[in-house]
């Protein structure tokens, strides 16, 4: 399984706009057929300008990712490019998962 990390500071200003936005933007990464879920993070840091925000994206293969790159990416980054490319800066990182453990308190 790969994550696709997509890690974003957004200036303080317009963070219940960005919000609203990244919330509709997710379903529909998730409608490309190419993830199975998402997990949307803030990402907890000290900054008085900035927040910033950690959108997990579940991929089952490197050939959904690689897919998503060809077919979907550029069209579903442009809106918030547009929207807020002077408030907000993202960066994307890949993640291979080895190995997943979990505990059950009772």
């Amino acid at each position: 399984m790969i994550i696709y990390n997509v890690t974003v500071n957004v200036d303080k200003t317009i963070k219940k706009e960005w919000l609203n936005w990244i919330k509709e933007h997710i379903p529909e990464v998730l409608a490309t057929g190419k993830f199975k879920e998402a997990k949307l993070t803030k990402v907890l840091v000290a900054d008085d300008e900035t927040d910033t925000y950690s959108i997990q994206y579940r991929a089952n293969s490197r050939e959904a990712l690689d897919a998503y790159y060809a077919e979907d990416a550029e069209r579903l980054r442009g809106d918030g490019l547009k929207r807020f490319a002077d408030k907000s800066l993202a960066f994307r990182t890949e993640l291979e998962v080895i190995d997943e453990y979990s505990v059950n308190f009772n």
